[in-house]
Order: C-alpha cells, then structure tokens, then sequence
C-alpha cells in the first residue's frame, strides 16, 4: 500500500513538472516568440535542468506538439463500460475529455494549435508524432477488444478514428498562417463527436 502511495505521488510530481515545462515554453513563446525561445530557458523558467526538460519531451518542438489530451482521452476510453461499442465509447471518452478541459487549458490548446500551423519545424515533427499517435490508438484498442495490437481490424479502426479527429481538427486550421481563434477549441471538440457519431453509423452518404 505504502509503495502505491508513494508511486502516486511520484506520478503525480512528474505530472506537475511535465504541465509546468509546457506552461512555460507556451508563456515564453508568446512573449519572445517560438525560435527566440531556448530549451534552457524553458527549464529555467519551470526551476528544472535542461537534462530534465529533455526526460519529458524530445525535442523543443515536442512541448507544443505533446500535450496531455491523448493521455486523458485514452484513460477515459479506457474507463468506459465494456458494454459499449469501440466508437461509442471513444465518443463518450471525448466528451469526457472535452469537458475536463478548463479555461487556461482550452487556452493552451489553442495557443499550440497556432503554434503548430505556423511554424514549419513545429509541422514538420508533427508528421513524426503522428505515429507514435497511431500507436498508442492502436494499444488501447487492442487492450479493449484482446486483440493484438497490429491486428488488421485494430489498425484500420484506429486509422479511422485518428483519421476522422484529423480531418476535423484540420477544418479549423484550413486559413494558412493563421490559428485557431479564441473560444473554438470546445467547438472543435463538439464537432470531432458530431463526426465520429457519423462513423459510427458507417459513415452514411
């Protein structure tokens, strides 16, 4: 008991370290701009080392791009009755999800998603993230359903589902050189459900 005590709290720090680093790197950006920005300004600014920020994210672009809506949404997902079909219960995982979100976090959100259209390094990794994005669908389907996770049907699913949130997600980004605006982040989260509601239903045309 003792030891999940402690494993919590350890977990729980590294999570206030991860979301500090993030909040910094964003304020920074704002302030100075993305490429003004240093890693080891960030680090200074969230009171850890380079060699820390680096144990959380990869890259300097990764603080953009690696927020904690996959985490939550996959452990929503992972919470959801067992009842309910894969869709639907990824549509309620979402909603969930959307709703946990405060302020300041929409906010952040937001704030990234300009970040990444309008910076080309940012972008460019984006393409790299997407597999480890895939991946991680892919698991969490594969632990629901007790498939394998590169069972063909796991894949496809998750490929339908990565591929309709980003079809969604890019409608509010169509203006090149521009961000999402202030306030559309919920939308953008009401309209992914609306979506895949319609994948549920086999994509009726």
């Amino acid at each position: 008991m003792e030891m999940n005590v402690q494993e919590s709290l350890r977990e729980r720090k590294k999570a206030r370290t991860r979301a500090s680093l993030r909040e910094h790197a964003l304020r920074l950006f704002r302030e100075q701009g993305y490429h003004a920005t240093t890693v080891e300004q960030i680090a200074a600014a969230a009171e850890v080392s380079p060699s820390t920020f680096f144990r959380y994210f990869p890259t300097k672009e990764d603080v953009v791009i690696q927020d904690d809506l996959d985490t939550r949404l996959l452990t929503a997902f992972e919470r959801q009755p067992t009842g309910l079909g894969t869709v639907t219960a990824l549509r309620a995982a979402m909603r969930e999800v959307g709703a946990s979100f405060s302020a300041i976090e929409l906010e952040q959100l937001r704030e990234a998603s300009t970040l990444q259209l309008t910076v080309p390094e940012i972008r460019a990794r984006m393409l790299d993230d997407t597999n480890r994005m895939m991946n991680l669908m892919s698991e969490a389907l594969a632990k629901r359903t007790g498939r394998a996770a590169d069972d063909l049907a796991v894949r496809a699913c998750a490929g339908a589902v990565f591929g309709v949130m980003m079809s969604v997600s890019l409608l509010y980004h169509k203006t090149p050189g521009r961000g999402l605006a202030a306030g559309v982040v919920a939308d953008m989260f009401e309209r992914i459900d609306e979506a895949l509601a319609l994948l549920e239903a086999g994509l009726p045309l």
